[in-house]
């Protein structure tokens, strides 16, 4: 995986955001999804994956609800140290705007049964354009998916719930605190 385009889409002498290197996890793949104050609102859901956080823009946010299917934009990979970053990223820098880090945790794949060949499997998956996942997170726990759509533009995908004991009808979104900082999007703005 390359972290070229994470690093050339920002200064870094003007960013406090981590420069891109390749890290991976000592132990279980971790996710994390960021609350990001840019031109417009959304969330960032990132999952490690080949020394990355293959990421995903999701403009309304996940949801718990199975019957919502979440609008997903694959940006860029980003650097694994990237899944602790909350700040502001200044005016002028690509993402301008504030980030906080509103779940983290660790992940599985939903059908995963051979412990040799986990990244194998994983990039298969993101390859066929489906991957079934198991959350361990703070506020996302249960099953989801992320669909690729047929017919759309090449980075267009899915966010799903899957039906389990997890799966409701509140909206996850009003945890609006950050995992790492306990603080709201707007009181790290100002």
């Amino acid at each position: 995986m390359s972290l070229t385009e994470y690093n050339q889409k920002r200064n870094f002498n003007s960013t406090v955001e981590p420069e891109g290197e390749i890290k991976k996890s000592t132990s279980e793949l971790i996710f994390v999804v960021q609350k990001h104050a840019a031109s417009h609102l959304h969330y960032d859901f990132r999952l490690e994956m080949d020394g990355v956080l293959k990421s995903w823009a999701v403009p309304k946010g996940p949801s718990m609800n199975p019957a919502d299917k979440r609008l997903a934009i694959m940006v860029e990979d980003h650097p694994y140290t990237y899944k602790d970053f909350e700040g502001t990223i200044p005016e002028g820098n690509y993402g301008a705007g504030t980030v906080i880090v509103w779940d983290n945790g660790t992940y599985t794949l939903a059908d995963y049964k051979n412990a040799g060949d986990l990244e194998t499997k994983l990039k298969s998956d993101l390859q066929k354009g489906h991957l079934s996942f198991i959350l361990n997170g703070k506020k996302l726990k249960g099953e989801f998916a992320l669909v690729k759509l047929k017919k759309k533009e090449e980075n267009t995908w899915l966010l799903i719930k899957s039906k389990d004991q997890y799966a409701g009808h509140k909206d996850i979104l009003l945890q609006d605190k950050s995992v790492i900082s306990n603080r709201i999007i707007e009181s790290l703005k100002k």
